[in-house]
């Protein structure tokens, strides 16, 4: 199946230029009708002679729906095309809040940018390259400052793939394109087998419900030793339509709570190992790591990294946090640099090279590769909040994927995310029947 339509526009190249050659620092929000505002430094001013550093402060991601929606809506209502909005602030972007309360901050004006999308969205022209909207200086509506920017559009195609069920309890995962849905792997989740008696009769139990019974009363008939609920040695492995294994995820490092506390901190997070079957033979691909932050807020914090070739180095490529409560996206995408890798070549395989980098940008030593094949947008999953019925979606940029492995690398990074949620629950709170195992204190 082909990949589905996905246009991304970029902002990037930020500068200020102000007439009395003043200097003070500046953020900007960015506003598309329909989407989340998003929020970036500004560098401090310079001399519209000087160089400005390339860089990406804002990209909006819009599928065909999308792209549609905010065209046609827009023509149909006020005949008008559709627009960015970027407005200029005075201060530090980290000093938004104080004491809980948010300071006023002083808006130096904003800068309207047009957006023709019709030529992306007409017979789905997802080869069209990339078609720069602004750039160079603009005046500030209600300043007498300049701002430097570019605007571009640029195809962004992805490979959708969907969940029909949670991942804990084995789905199958279906290719989406439009209203068609094509089966192409299935997953089983399961127990490893950690060699204690008590994880193995549980872990069988759960297959076998005729023995469930006598399993759990053999734990508990000693009242001296209550159960305790433990959170490791999950696995989730993903099969090709042929049934043989392409990818998997294993819980590496267990899920415990911190001393004193009901939950996984980030000092002591748990990790998922993510693998790729390659020649008859299992490849680390990548480590995913999630705790619960101990802020007293509702969020769950992850970092993955990808393993380097001979599983020695480990090399960043996202760290952010995503609500327990509302949850959100899982994402993956490398805003350093100018436009992204769109060769249909490039491939997530690390066995085309090796190395690290502490940098996502990092363009010298043997982590350049990574720079190379990770730029733009990589993969996005959607994650529920606790509680709630998940059966992720998941994009991957089309340069991304050659073959299964690679594909399936992603499924499986995605269920792990999505099992961390449940792993990353209090301890107060009690998993799903389909996670639970128990240990003895």
């Amino acid at each position: 199946m082909d990949p589905c339509p996905f246009l991304r526009i970029v902002i990037g190249n930020l500068a200020l230029k102000f007439p009395d050659r003043r200097s003070f620092p500046c953020y900007c929000k960015f506003r598309l009708k329909g989407f989340p505002t998003q929020v970036s430094g500004i560098p401090l001013p310079v001399q519209e002679s000087d160089a400005v550093e390339s860089k990406i402060h804002a990209c909006f991601s819009l599928s065909k729906p999308e792209m549609e929606k905010l065209t046609g809506k827009s023509r149909n209502t006020s005949g008008k095309l559709p627009f960015l909005k970027i407005e200029i602030y005075r201060g530090k972007r980290e000093h938004i809040y104080s004491c809980g309360f948010m300071k006023r901050k002083k808006l130096l004006g904003y800068v309207v940018v047009q957006l023709d999308l019709k030529g992306f969205i007409e017979n789905n022209n997802i080869s069209r390259g990339s078609s720069v909207i602004q750039n160079g200086w603009v005046l500030i509506c209600g300043s007498e400052a300049k701002l430097n920017l570019n605007v571009r559009a640029e195809p962004d195609p992805r490979f959708v793939f969907k969940f029909d069920g949670e991942p804990e309890c084995s789905p199958q995962v279906f290719q989406v394109h439009g209203n068609v849905k094509q089966p192409v792997f299935t997953c089983n989740f399961s127990f490893r087998n950690s060699g204690e008696r008590n994880l193995r009769c549980c872990s069988y139990t759960l297959s076998e419900p005729s023995t469930s019974t006598s399993c759990l009363s053999s734990i508990t008939s000693d009242k001296e030793k209550p159960m305790k609920e433990i959170r490791k040695g999950w696995s989730i492995t993903v099969h090709d339509l042929s049934g043989s294994s392409v990818a998997a995820a294993s819980m590496v490092t267990p899920f415990v709570p911190s001393p004193g506390t009901d939950r996984v901190n980030r000092s002591n997070p748990g990790a998922w190992l993510i693998l790729r079957h390659c020649h008859s033979t299992w490849k680390p691909w990548g480590r995913l790591e999630a705790w619960r932050e101990s802020n007293g807020s509702d969020v769950l914090g992850y970092r993955f990294e990808l393993i380097s070739e001979g599983g020695i180095d480990t090399i960043p490529l996202a760290n952010s946090t995503i609500s327990t409560k509302n949850g959100g996206k899982f994402s993956i995408g490398v805003t350093t640099g100018s436009t992204p890798m769109t060769s249909p070549n490039s491939s997530f395989d690390l066995s085309s090279g090796s190395g690290s980098g502490s940098e996502f940008g990092s363009t010298t030593g043997s982590g350049s590769w990574a720079h190379m094949f990770y730029r733009g947008f990589v993969m996005s999953a959607t994650v529920e909040g606790e509680g709630k019925c998940s059966r992720p979606e998941v994009e991957v940029g089309m340069q991304h994927v050659t073959c299964m492995e690679d594909a399936a690398a992603f499924v499986a990074l995605a269920a792990a995310m999505d099992l961390s949620m449940d792993a990353c629950r209090l301890f107060s709170h009690k998993l799903k029947k389909e996670l639970r195992q128990f240990d003895l204190e």
